[in-house]
C-alpha cells in the first residue's frame, strides 16, 4: 500500500495565533506532527501552507513543503491544490493530518490508509471511537456518526444519533446500558480522484446547518468508510489548556 500524507498549516487562529510554530518541549508543534506522520510509512509527507514563516521553519528542521493558495475556505480546498501541484494519480491515496495534532499516533494514520485502500467502493475513509460519557453525547462540539453494517457512515451530527427515544424521554444525564453512540475522529483519507470531484461542488444545504464538511460528501452520494480507531487519538491543541497538557505529556515521554 502507498499513501501520501498532507498537512495543512495556517499561521492565524484566534485562540493561538501562530499555533503550528508554538515550542513544544523545543521543537516547533508543526515539526512534532510531522515526525508523526513520518512514522505512519508514507511514500511523502507534506507541509500545505501560505505562510511564509512556517514554510521557513519547515525548511529549517528538513520537511516539505507546497506554499498554497491563502484565499481556500477550508483545509480540503488546500489539500487539493496540493495534489494538483505534486500530480499524483487520480487512484493515489492522500491521508489530511490536522497540524494541530502533535500526538497523533502514526498507527492511526496508516490505519485510515489501510481501510481506503481495501476498500475500492469508498471515496473517503475516517475513524470514530465509542462515547462513554453523557457529557460527551450531549456536547454539540462533539461530532457524533452512524454506521451502516458494513462500517460506512449514514450519517454526521453535533446533535446525539442515535437518538434512544425510550431511554433519553426520562434522563439525558447517563447513557442509557445500551448505549451505541460514537464520535467522529478527524482523521481522513481520500482518494485523489474523488478530491478532484469534492472541489467543483457546492456547499449542502445539511453542511451549512451542521458546520460539517463531510455532509458534503453523504449529500452527492459519495461513501466514507468508519472504522472503530485502533487506539485513542491523542489531545490536539485547540486551547492555551490544551497547549499546557501537550507539553507536559511530551516532555514526561522524553
Amino acid at each position: 500500500m502507498t499513501f501520501h500524507v498532507v498537512i495543512p498549516a495556517r499561521f492565524s487562529a484566534s485562540r493561538l495565533p501562530g499555533k503550528p510554530l508554538l515550542d513544544i518541549a523545543g521543537k516547533p508543534m508543526i515539526q512534532h506532527v510531522y515526525e508523526r506522520a513520518s512514522e505512519a510509512g508514507a511514500a511523502s509527507v507534506i507541509i500545505a501552507t501560505d505562510d511564509q514563516r512556517i514554510a521557513d521553519v519547515v525548511s529549517g528542521f528538513g520537511g516539505e513543503c507546497c506554499m498554497t493558495s491563502a484565499d481556500h475556505a477550508s483545509g480540503t480546498d488546500r489539500l487539493s491544490e496540493v495534489i494538483e501541484k505534486k500530480a499524483l494519480a487520480d487512484d493515489e491515496i492522500v491521508v489530511n493530518v490536522q497540524g494541530d495534532e502533535p500526538l497523533i499516533p502514526p498507527a492511526l494514520i496508516r490505519q485510515v490508509a489501510q481501510g481506503l485502500a481495501e476498500r475500492p467502493q469508498a471515496s473517503v475513509s475516517t475513524l470514530c471511537e465509542r462515547i462513554t460519557t453523557a457529557g460527551e453525547l450531549f456536547d454539540p462540539h462533539v461530532v457524533k456518526v452512524v454506521r451502516d453494517i458494513n462500517d460506512y457512515a449514514i450519517y454526521f451530527s453535533r446533535a446525539v444519533i442515535p437518538w434512544d427515544r425510550d431511554a433519553f424521554s426520562s434522563t439525558s444525564e447517563m447513557l442509557p446500558e445500551r448505549s451505541d453512540h460514537y464520535r467522529h475522529i478527524g482523521l481522513y483519507g481520500y482518494r485523489c480522484g474523488f478530491l478532484r470531484r469534492y472541489v467543483t461542488w457546492p456547499l449542502s444545504g445539511l453542511e451549512q446547518m451542521e458546520s460539517l464538511e463531510q455532509l458534503r460528501v453523504l449529500w452527492n452520494g459519495e461513501r466514507i468508510y468508519v472504522e472503530e480507531a485502533s487506539e485513542q487519538p491523542g489531545l490536539g491543541v485547540d486551547t492555551p489548556r490544551d497547549l499546557a497538557e501537550v507539553r507536559s505529556i511530551i516532555l514526561q515521554q522524553q
